[in-house]
């Protein structure tokens, strides 16, 4: 018996380390350290190479190199441009509010939460059907002395991009700070902090071909945001505590390849993603797919088949040797349909049916064949469990 071909589609929730990441890595994880704090030579080398990958990011998101401040991840980075920011505005004695959309990742909504906790307040911005925020009633919170808002450019669930140069400009009028989280955006979209006016914006490595426990918050004025930790004062201040030079040295290096390669590569996602969902309607005509009509990340489709479960179909297609996911990895174990799905107002039924596919740099045709082969047995199969299980 030949063994199972292992399709990899979840690169929404982490992709494989680069091998041009890993060489640039290499290094840093024998012969070469280095405390980037320290004055003496093995220092002095860690704080050119971190300096050279701050560079680097800078130049791929359209930013200078004194806004770049390292964290562990997209998540430390959106807490510490939502709640770093409500602390900052309320030493200024200015509102400690903050506004964030009803589809942010979880990592701004609980950080938006913390907010309130402290004593703040959180406004929730709904979207429309389609995922795309309702400007309306940004219009209507950017009324009430906020001190940021928070749009996410790509959507992780279902790939809507927001009009985030748009929104800026609003916020910009209205005196309000904003903030958005392009985990999923950079290195498929284009992404600049010059060219959208944004105040603050969040990345993680480990999206864009960087190893896991890397991420970067760019910080237009360091007013905008207190820390939320306290230590020797490393990156000003802002994230204080010993850098991780070889996360940051891949990270750069990571940086370049998604700036460079960028713009090829979303023609080459788009393309496998809309032959994807052409198939899908296809071989299963009721599939229903999540904001088809609206401006979408080119490396994600989100769908639901009737009748099923998203995880009994996951399952199928884990014993195919097919990975993909329901949706955010960082809601893994929940019970609960997606918040984002619900936010769109879709049914609570096809909400806990949905599947997310998501492509990556080394995503083939034969990738998605692989899925679009295995996936109606799998749908049948979880179909048929359903209805035992109602009978």
């Amino acid at each position: 018996m030949g063994a199972t071909r292992l399709t990899y589609l979840d690169h929404a929730a982490t992709t494989p380390v680069r091998p041009e990441v890993a060489e640039a890595l290499r290094p840093w994880l024998g012969p070469t350290f280095g405390n980037a704090s320290s004055a003496h030579r093995f220092g002095r080398t860690a704080r050119v190479a971190a300096d050279e990958a701050k560079r680097a990011l800078a130049a791929a998101l359209g930013a200078e190199p004194n806004q770049v401040i390292f964290t562990s991840g997209g998540t430390e980075a959106d807490n510490l441009a939502v709640v770093g920011a409500a602390l900052a505005a309320r030493e200024r004695g200015d509102p400690f509010r903050v506004a964030v959309s009803a589809i942010e990742h979880k990592a701004v909504l609980e950080a938006a939460h913390w907010v309130t906790a402290l004593g703040g307040e959180t406004i929730v911005i709904p979207v429309t059907s389609s995922g795309l925020l309702d400007e309306a009633a940004l219009d209507d919170a950017l009324r009430r002395d906020l001190a940021l808002v928070s749009v996410m450019w790509a959507n992780n669930e279902v790939g809507v991009l927001q009009p985030v140069g748009r929104i800026a400009a609003r916020c910009r009028a209205a005196g309000v700070a904003f903030h958005s989280d392009a985990v999923q955006a950079f290195g498929r979209v284009p992404v600049s902090l010059r060219e959208t006016g944004l105040d603050l914006l969040s990345i993680s490595g480990h999206k864009i071909g960087a190893p896991q426990g890397i991420g970067a918050l760019i910080v237009r004025e360091r007013r905008l945001v207190a820390p939320l930790q306290h230590g020797g004062g490393q990156q000003y201040g802002l994230r204080p505590g010993t850098e991780n030079v070889p996360g940051i040295v891949a990270l750069g290096r990571a940086a370049e390849l998604a700036a460079a390669e960028g713009p090829a590569l979303a023609v080459t996602l788009a393309r496998l993603r809309d032959l994807l969902e052409c198939r899908l309607r296809e071989l299963l005509p009721d599939v229903v797919i999540h904001a088809e009509y609206s401006p979408r990340a080119p490396h994600i489709a989100s769908f639901s088949v009737p009748g099923t479960e998203s995880d009994v179909v996951l399952m199928q297609l884990d014993l195919a040797g097919v990975a993909c996911s329901a949706g955010s990895a960082c809601s893994s174990g929940t019970t609960e349909p997606s918040h984002v799905l619900a936010a769109m107002e879709v049914p609570e039924p096809l909400a806990r049916a949905a599947l997310r596919v998501s492509l990556g740099h080394d995503t083939t045709a034969a990738d998605v064949a692989h899925l679009l082969e295995v996936l109606p047995g799998a749908v049948t199969r979880a179909r048929a469990l359903a209805a035992a299980l109602q009978a």
